[in-house]
């Protein structure tokens, strides 16, 4: 499989030699689609949680009289059937919302992700990525002047400056090798990724 290599003025400077493995394998929807939700229920904190009839802050006093009224008895205000009152099974902080996902489908799921990308014409590899100074100008620049005005960038060793410099752009994301998600390499338009990096990846899921 053969990448295009481009340079600082995103033109096509030559063609690059890459792993099919990693970049030459077939579309695989359901298995990309089960491995982007596992990657996103196991980023959730399950935080939420909600009060049963014993936790919220009600009166125990009968609301009214038992007969006379017309009106179906009630003893508390704290009941599952008034507004306001608890859940019958609230969810609980400590829910676990993991997900268990064997390495070889992530790695399966991530390599056909990569090679749908090169498919589309998405993903271009450049020597080196750098910049003069730690400054949201100049890296702007740089990255305009390759014809990218969204893009993911994946790097091997995480430039200060670059990584300083590409904070304050919203539709920029530096990234290494490492911390590389499915979700990143699926929800930006561009992907953008230096030759070290390149080697890692086929390295890791090669």
């Amino acid at each position: 499989m053969e990448l295009k290599l481009i340079n600082e003025q995103g033109q096509e400077a030559s063609r690059l030699e890459a792993s099919d493995v990693l970049f030459g394998r077939e579309y695989n929807e359901s298995l990309i689609h089960q491995v982007v939700v596992a990657y996103q229920a196991n980023a959730r904190s399950g935080n939420r949680a909600q009060k049963d009839r014993e936790q919220v802050h009600h009166t125990t006093a009968k609301p009214f009289r038992q007969k006379g009224t017309g009106r179906a008895r009630a003893g508390m205000s704290s009941s599952p059937l008034w507004r306001g009152g608890g859940r019958i099974f609230p969810n609980s902080p400590d829910e676990n919302f993991s997900q268990k996902l064997n390495k070889k489908m992530y790695r399966a799921g991530m390599a056909s992700i990569l090679s749908q990308l090169v498919r589309e014409d998405r993903l271009a590899v450049v020597d080196s990525l750098s910049v003069e100074a730690p400054k949201t100008k100049l890296f702007a620049q740089k990255i305009k002047g390759m014809g990218y005005d969204s893009v993911l960038v994946i790097t091997d060793n995480l430039d200060e400056n670059v990584f300083l410099a590409s904070r304050n752009l919203p539709n920029v994301l530096v990234v290494d090798v490492n911390e590389a998600d499915p979700v990143s390499l699926i929800r930006f338009p561009k992907v953008l990724m230096t030759k070290s990096a390149l080697a890692k990846f086929e390295e890791i899921l090669g």
